[in-house]
Formats: structure tokens, C-alpha cells, sequence
């Protein structure tokens, strides 16, 4: 038994502080270019020491996600030019609060690029074990309340790792499986306030995506994932009030 149980990981506070500064600047509340408080302020704001502070701004700045400009200040950088894959990192496991209207479309986009090809694919390499199971989740789905938040969440994200699967192409599903925790935080939100008639659309989404796999059309299999991941989009802008 104790082998099956890993030790509980106690967040440090320079990492509580990292999540919180990531978060401020996944959200758009830190713009690029912005200047943070000092250190001193910070250390205040956040109830911590300034010892802890200037270490999460070390590796805020490893990141990418800051510059330290000595006697200058600390300022929020442009993280396509300076980042790399240890932001991606930061991304891919942040689940609270909104992202930016520019973040939240960039990962629609690229959701885009990887789950339309999916179901594309899935239309001509799936098997019938396979379909089998994408119409157990939908089924499944379809059967939940609106107050079985977190079963349905993973019951979305099932469906698309699925169509991902079915693809037959090894590395879509590695790259959902990436996204799960973002995937969780975007689903999360939009079941948890979306309409009774909105959450249908999706569900009818999911029947018809099915229907078009089954009958081996690929491009409609592709419009149709088109078609529902701008249509999360659209109302997740819409419910975190940042219309387009």
C-alpha cells in the first residue's frame, strides 16, 4: 500500500508566490512591459519576506516571464520573444482564474491546429472498439446534472482524447494530454456557467462529431470540431466578460 501512495507535496512560499505572479501575468492583469512594485512592496502585499520575493523573481526571470533591470525595477517581459518551454510548463499546469482574451484565443488556435486534424484522421483510421467508446462517454454525458461539475469535465476532455486517439496518429494524444490541466480550468468555467441549452449544443456537437466519423466524412468531422471549439471560445469570452 505505501508504495501506491506518493508523500504529500507541501507548497514552499516561493512557489506560492511564483503561482500567484504567473497567474497575475497569465491573466492579462500584469500587462507586458508593466512595472511591479518593489520588492519591499511586494514582500508586503504578499505577507512573505523579501528573501522569499527576490527568489520567486529569480526564477520568475529564468522563466522568461520577467526582466530584472538592475536600479530600474522588475517588469513583466513579452514572453514570445523571451520565454521558453518552461513557460509552456507554467501554462499547461495553471487551472485558476481567467486567462487573457489574446491567451485563450492562442490556445483555442491551437487546439485548432491539433484536434481538427484529429477528427479529420479519425474519420478514416478509427475502429469500431474505438468508436464504441466515444459514444460511451456521450452517453455518459448526457446522463450527468449540471451539478456533476467535475465528472463532466472529465468526461469532455475523454471525448476529445479519444477523437484524438482514434486519429491513429501517436503524438495528438500526447499533446491533449499536455493540455489537461488548461483544459480543466476553460471546461471548468464554461459548464459551471453555462446555460442548460448551451451545454446541449455541445452535447449535440459531440453526437454529430460521432455521426460524421462513423461515416468515414472527413471534412465534415473537421468543420464540425471546427465549429465547437469556437463555439466554447465565443461563450467562455462571453462569460468571463471580455467579449471580442
Amino acid at each position: 500500500m505505501e508504495n501506491l501512495l506518493d508523500p504529500v507535496k507541501v507548497q514552499s512560499l516561493p512557489e506560492a508566490c511564483i503561482q500567484k505572479l504567473e497567474a497575475l501575468i497569465l491573466s492579462g492583469t500584469l500587462e507586458i512591459g508593466q512595472r511591479l512594485p518593489s520588492e519591499r512592496q511586494l514582500a508586503e502585499m504578499l505577507d512573505v519576506s523579501r528573501p522569499v520575493v527576490h527568489q520567486a523573481l529569480v526564477e520568475l526571470a529564468a522563466k522568461g516571464l520577467i526582466e530584472i533591470r538592475p536600479r530600474k525595477g522588475v517588469y513583466v517581459n513579452d514572453y514570445r520573444l523571451s520565454g521558453s518551454t518552461a513557460i509552456l510548463d507554467s501554462l499547461f499546469r495553471y487551472q485558476e482564474g481567467d486567462f487573457s482574451p489574446n491567451l485563450l484565443h492562442s490556445l483555442i488556435q491551437a487546439r485548432l491546429l491539433i484536434e481538427v486534424k484529429a477528427a479529420e484522421l479519425a474519420a478514416s483510421n478509427y475502429t469500431l472498439a474505438q468508436l464504441y467508446q466515444l459514444r460511451c462517454i456521450h452517453e455518459s454525458q448526457t446522463q450527468l446534472s449540471q451539478d456533476d461539475l467535475e465528472e463532466i469535465v472529465e468526461l469532455d476532455f475523454h471525448f476529445h482524447l479519444w477523437v484524438a486517439v482514434t486519429s491513429a496518429n501517436l503524438i495528438y494524444p500526447l499533446l491533449l494530454n499536455s493540455l489537461k490541466n488548461v483544459h480543466a480550468n476553460l471546461a471548468g468555467r464554461f459548464y459551471q456557467h453555462a446555460s442548460p441549452a448551451m451545454i446541449q449544443e455541445v452535447f449535440d456537437f459531440h453526437e454529430k462529431l460521432i455521426q460524421a466519423i462513423e461515416a468515414h466524412n472527413a471534412e465534415l468531422a473537421a468543420r464540425i470540431m471546427t465549429e465547437m471549439l469556437e463555439h466554447g471560445e465565443k461563450h467562455l469570452l462571453r462569460l468571463n466578460g471580455k467579449e471580442a
